[in-house]
């Protein structure tokens, strides 16, 4: 399969091109403002599909926005009926289309002329009219809100937001790239393609420029107090997967605070909303910690590097017993409400234990009661 690409230095043409080459026996031919007019004619004379995501959106002159997008459009559908058709081209295009401002008609034509030149029949035309689109090597300080917040937040600079209730609809790149893939995995199968001209790209978020603010903000002071936010799914994770890549690599890495005393070191990593926190500790051979029970709070135990002994007595009946676990042979050790328990490095070196915790700690309300094991 041969793909080619126009706008491959762009944002979304990146993404694609590093994607498409994940795919076993897929070769991409990039095409971009450095190529020239034979580059065009070569690569779509021997590709198998064409992704057309080259367009003008912010000319200094609005009469540039015809060149750009309708009429490079009409050129590589002239190029592609020239070989006798039969190649699927994919346009990226933009809900502006649906209104009537100079970039909008220029892109309702564009769509225009491919469907007159490839037919809406066979389906050969496939258009992305595609809302605001976010995500890692997007142009800050250009036509993207959320890049331009994610660059200057990450680096402490400010940002300007003239109306925080404006709202905003918005597509991942990931979602748009695997849109774009399964087009090319059905015309590589043999399937034509279905369900009319125009294709969709979900889930569209809807939101406020306020609320990506205030939400980028918030992963930027994460690194103070240790938190983090449900960034395991849906918008959040799009959004701080995002936030992330705009990070100068001299900030990949930033301190914690870190707890040492005689009997070892101590630090939190992490410390979630509603699923408790992450630490670990470190104890001296023969060194023991803990010795307490918990009501309600419980703990995971996992012996990264060393020997221990985890001791256990119930507060009531005063049953007792214990268990030996070394990061040889990882086992995570689960702390139970009225049992207390402690842990002792039996071993030779220094012991090393990652713990997590259901709940965060309150010096108000520790939960934590001293008795003997």
């Amino acid at each position: 399969m041969r793909a080619l690409v126009t706008g491959s230095n762009g944002f979304v043409g990146r993404n694609l091109c590093v994607r498409l080459r994940e795919l076993p026996n897929c070769d991409v031919i990039p095409i971009h403002r450095g190529s020239s007019a034979s580059d065009l004619e070569t690569g779509i004379a021997s590709c198998d599909i064409v992704f057309h995501l080259a367009g003008v959106n912010r000319p200094q002159d609005p009469s540039e926005f015809m060149p750009g997008n309708r009429d490079l459009t009409a050129r590589i559908a002239h190029l592609v009926t020239a070989r006798g058709g039969g190649v699927p081209v994919i346009l990226s295009s933009s809900t502006q289309a649906e209104r009537d401002n100079p970039y909008g008609l220029s892109k309702r034509a564009g769509e225009d002329v491919l469907l007159g030149a490839l037919g809406d029949a066979n389906k050969w035309a496939h258009i992305f009219r595609l809302p605001n689109v976010f995500g890692k090597w997007c142009r800050p300080n250009y036509n993207s809100a959320v890049a331009t917040f994610c660059h200057n937040i990450a680096r402490g600079l400010p940002i300007t937001i003239n109306d925080p209730a404006a709202p905003v609809n918005l597509v991942y790149i990931d979602d748009v790239i695997d849109a774009f893939i399964s087009i090319l995995t059905a015309t590589k199968d043999g399937n034509t393609l279905a369900g009319g001209p125009f294709g969709t790209v979900e889930p569209i978020y809807s939101t406020t420029v306020g609320e990506i603010a205030t939400s980028i903000h918030h992963f930027h002071d994460t690194r103070r107090h240790l938190g983090v936010d449900a960034v395991g799914v849906g918008f959040l994770r799009a959004l701080y997967a995002t936030y992330l890549s705009y990070i100068s690599p001299a900030d990949f890495a930033y301190p914690i605070t870190h707890h040492v005393d005689p009997r070892g070191a101590f630090a939190e990593m992490l410390r979630t909303q509603n699923s408790g926190q992450i630490s670990f500790f470190t104890a001296h051979p023969g060194i023991t910690r803990g010795g307490h029970y918990h009501h309600t709070k419980n703990e995971k135990f996992l012996v990264v590097s060393g020997s221990a002994r985890f001791g256990f007595r119930h507060v009531v009946s005063g049953e007792s017993f214990s268990i030996e676990t070394n990061g040889d042979a990882p086992q995570v050790v689960d702390t139970v409400p009225g049992w207390a328990h402690d842990i002792t490095n039996v071993g030779q070196t220094e012991l090393v234990v990652l713990l997590w915790a259901n709940e965060l700690f309150s010096p108000n309300r520790p939960d934590t009661v001293a008795h003997k094991v």
